[in-house]
């Protein structure tokens, strides 16, 4: 028998401790490979490359644009320098980073269960995708603002070496930034209440340690020492001195971080592969929708689906703590104030935001059941009505929130009717064509970091549902203040009486695609098997 090849989960064969470094090293090289590979296995790979061109697209327009930001930046003149300033502001940078990392898709604890049936420890597994996520592109993105700006104002005072030091520890913070959001991540898929967290941090960490003079003022006795600019201010130019012992606290941060990720990643690994569901399931007859007939059945089925079904329950609050968080800002901050444009899109965005986290979806939730659907004539046409009806009578929650702007004053009282008319009677119906496109079926209990399901499509109409009313509201509150809500009452009453014929179009052209669509489904429901 000729020789066998060994492999790096060859692991009978005892080995010094270099061959072991060397598999190891294998290993990690395998695994890595692997994760760059796993979008291809897909089914719905071939058909998403618009999307994927668009997100290199965006990525380098991105990319650009912190670039020519660092530049921008590097050449202001300030009473003081400027580099300390972007030192003394680097919380703000770690809260943008922070939010840009929602798009960051599994957990180590979800990308071990993949790897399980292989001959390889959970802990080996754990530590591989926790070094991966140290390593991983997104720490190096604010290097294309941090170095452009270096160049500019730091090598002046510093040097070449004070830049390079300076950049370093930077990536060493983003590296921090990225184990502490990995940590809220995880408790996330535990408990939605995580999601205050980072808000609640940030935004007091932010404002009491930048903004607010009272506080300094009562704490440190000077209006004009914030204890959070000056510390991250004094520790910047510590490493661009070149001292080591800089290093010291955002590597101790890490290290932190990176054991209790690694003890609560372990003992997510079973929960994952168990997928094991808390809490009892408790009967609602909500008999008062009998009188709809089969409409108010699908009617309460989107309800039971947001209260028992995990990706649609944290999508929903998801768009409501959103909401939520904007109108607050506008009606208790003085951020957006005397800006007629930022006034249109907190307006609109209030109102639209809930809609489109819904509705950018719809029909993939009922992909896991659409044969069924398919059984009885007329039964989407149902479904859709539905659909519009539930969501007509979700508008009731961003208008209650946004009460809050018309209480203080920040808006009026036939501002939010317009908004919420044009929104009921254009953006609904406009998110509702969703219907005729979606073909990708959404796990109805998977974790919400790892539902994959944006097309190009439903990024286009995404943007299109957020920007565009907010466009309508803003030309028209220039153009004539006085009748700009009475306008976009009236688009949306006509929109609402017309529901019957683009209804009847939808359902049409639904019909029309339904072989091409069920075919969608079938393969990403297989594939989420």
């Amino acid at each position: 028998m000729g020789n066998v090849k060994s492999t790096p989960f060859n692991l009978d064969k005892p080995l010094n401790s270099y061959s072991r470094y060397v598999r190891l090293w294998k290993t990690f090289r395998l695994i890595d490979k692997c994760k760059g590979i796993s979008e291809r296995r897909h089914p719905m790979f071939e058909r998403n490359r618009a999307m994927k061109w668009m997100g290199y697209l965006f990525t380098a327009f991105w990319l650009c644009y912190l670039m020519f930001f660092g530049v921008v930046m590097g050449n202001i003149e300030a009473p003081v320098e400027i580099f300390d300033t972007i030192n003394g502001w680097l919380p703000i940078i770690l809260a943008l980073d922070f939010s840009t990392r929602l798009m960051l898709t599994d957990t180590p604890a979800q990308e071990v269960k993949q790897f399980k049936l292989m001959p390889l420890s959970t802990s080996f597994l754990i530590n591989v995708f926790l070094i991966r996520r140290a390593t991983s592109f997104m720490n190096i993105v604010w290097l294309f603002f941090f170095v452009p700006f270096g160049l500019m104002c730091v090598v002046n005072y510093y040097g070449f070496i004070g830049l390079f030091t300076w950049c370093l520890s930077m990536w060493i913070i983003m590296v921090a930034n990225a184990y502490w959001y990995l940590l809220w991540r995880t408790l996330l898929n535990r408990n939605m209440m995580y999601l205050i967290l980072p808000v609640s941090i940030y935004a007091i960490v932010i404002y009491f340690g930048l903004f607010d003079d009272d506080f300094t003022q009562s704490f440190f006795g000077n209006e004009h020492v914030q204890p959070v600019y000056w510390g991250f201010l004094w520790y910047g130019r510590w490493v661009m001195e070149g001292n080591v012992q800089a290093y010291l606290i955002p590597i101790s941060i890490i290290a932190l971080l990176y054991i209790v990720n690694y003890n609560i990643q372990i003992r997510s690994v079973y929960r994952e592969i168990a997928d094991v569901q808390e809490g009892k399931v408790k009967s609602r007859e909500m008999v008062f929708l009998n009188r709809f007939g089969i409409i108010g059945e699908y009617i309460k089925l989107d309800i039971k689906s947001i209260m028992r079904n995990g990706t649609i329950r944290k999508s929903f609050i998801t768009g409501v703590v959103c909401t939520v968080m904007l109108t607050s800002l506008s009606a208790f901050t003085p951020i957006y104030d005397g800006n007629l444009f930022m006034k249109a899109y907190i307006s609109m965005y209030c109102f639209c935001c809930l809609a489109v986290i819904q509705l950018t979806s719809l029909m993939c939730p009922e992909g896991n059941y659409i044969d069924g659907l398919m059984a009885r004539k007329e039964s989407v046409l149902s479904l859709l009505k539905a659909k519009f009806y539930f969501n007509l009578a979700m508008m009731i929650i961003p208008f209650c929130i946004f009460l809050l702007s018309v209480i203080v004053g920040k808006s009026s009282f036939i501002e939010s009717i317009g908004c919420l008319l044009f929104t009921a009677g254009v953006v609904l119906p406009f998110l509702m064509q969703m219907a005729v496109y979606n073909k990708s079926t959404v796990p109805l209990n998977a974790k919400l970091t790892r539902v994959r399901n944006n097309s190009s499509m439903q990024v286009y109409i995404s943007i299109i549902a957020l920007f565009l009313p907010m466009g309508v509201m803003y030309v028209l509150m220039v153009l004539i203040p006085t009748w700009a809500p009475w306008i976009m009452a009236g688009l949306g009453i006509i929109g609402i009486a017309l529901e019957p014929l683009w209804m009847r179009n939808i359902y049409n052209r639904f019909m029309a695609r339904r072989y091409a669509n069920m075919d969608g489904f079938r393969n990403s429901r297989e594939f989420l098997s």
